[in-house]
Formats: C-alpha cells, sequence, structure tokens
C-alpha cells in the first residue's frame, strides 16, 4: 500500500501508528495535535487549498476520510471508514 505524509503537515508530537504507515494520506496542510492515533488506510485530504485542523487525543479509525479545512476537536474518536467533509 502507498503511502503519503507530505512534509507540509504538522504534528505536534508523533502520531501514534498502531498498524504502521499502511495506506495513510495526509495533505501538506494538514496540523494534527498531541497524542493522536491514526490508523491504516485514513486520508486527510485537502479542498479548495485547506485542509484539515485535528486537535489533541483524537483517534481517527482505519479506513476514516477527512476532507477539506474541517476542525476536529481535542477528545474526539473517528469510526472507521467515516467520511468527515
Amino acid at each position: 500500500m502507498g503511502t503519503n505524509i507530505n512534509y507540509g503537515a504538522r504534528f505536534q508530537s508523533p502520531p501514534h501508528l498502531p498498524h504502521g504507515l499502511n495506506g495513510i494520506i495526509i495533505h501538506p496542510e494538514t496540523v494534527i495535535g498531541d497524542n493522536c492515533t491514526i490508523y491504516q488506510q485514513v486520508t486527510i485530504a485537502g479542498r479548495c487549498g485547506r485542509s484539515a485542523e485535528i486537535g489533541d487525543n483524537v483517534s481517527i479509525g482505519a479506513g476514516a476520510k477527512i476532507i477539506g479545512g474541517v476542525k476536529i476537536g481535542s477528545n474526539v474518536i473517528i469510526g472507521a471508514n467515516t467520511v468527515v467533509t
């Protein structure tokens, strides 16, 4: 599986990747907070020149897609295969 975590993506601390870098795609303008968990096949994509801001203590389930300039708060669980726009 291909993985693309663009150099412009910003992490407050290294994310926990329980399944390694298996198919994770992260847009270059994405900001990810502290203590986040990202499972396999997650896509965080930009739209209209904007990308997501992810808060602290967020868990992003396997296969989830986060598209566009959304702001995800802290202490959130995004379920597997969920699409957030």
